[in-house]
């Protein structure tokens, strides 16, 4: 397993409370950057990374929500883990994996892991993305 920071995205904050996310049940989704293209916690939309592409060499971007739902007043959002797998080809060497809400207007970010150092996937290799039980997002 692969060890790896994660940083939200400011507006990330500001864009639940004004409608643009609907957490349930947009489409979350990946995007890989370089070492030479880190986010920054003040990006807002996919537009202001540059990404590795393409990505015709990986499996799947997209996360599946695993739950939901508040209880007590506390929101939780957690998805299934997502395995990245090179298929047809490598994946270039990437070392930040963004998370931004595909259903938006802008695809707007909303966070990402460092991974501290750049990874690369050969054809059939994978990265498992291992989401925490207690919850990719939490609010109160």
């Amino acid at each position: 397993m692969v060890a790896s920071t994660y940083s939200k995205i400011q507006s990330f904050v500001e864009l639940v409370a004004e409608k643009a996310h609907n957490l349930g049940s947009d489409t979350i989704t990946i995007a890989l950057c370089a070492a030479a293209s880190a986010p920054v916690a003040t990006n807002t939309v996919l537009a202001n990374l540059t990404t590795i592409s393409p990505y015709t060499n990986l499996s799947t971007r997209v996360l599946t929500t695993a739950s939901s739902s508040q209880t007590s007043g506390l929101y939780k959002l957690d998805f299934n883990d997502l395995v990245l797998t090179a298929s047809g080809g490598a994946v270039s060497a990437f070392r930040y994996i963004v998370f931004y809400n595909d259903t938006a207007s802008n695809d707007e970010l909303i966070g990402w892991h460092d991974y501290g150092s750049d990874l690369t996937l050969a054809d059939g290799e994978t990265l498992t993305i291992t989401f925490d039980a207690g919850g990719f997002i939490t609010l109160q």
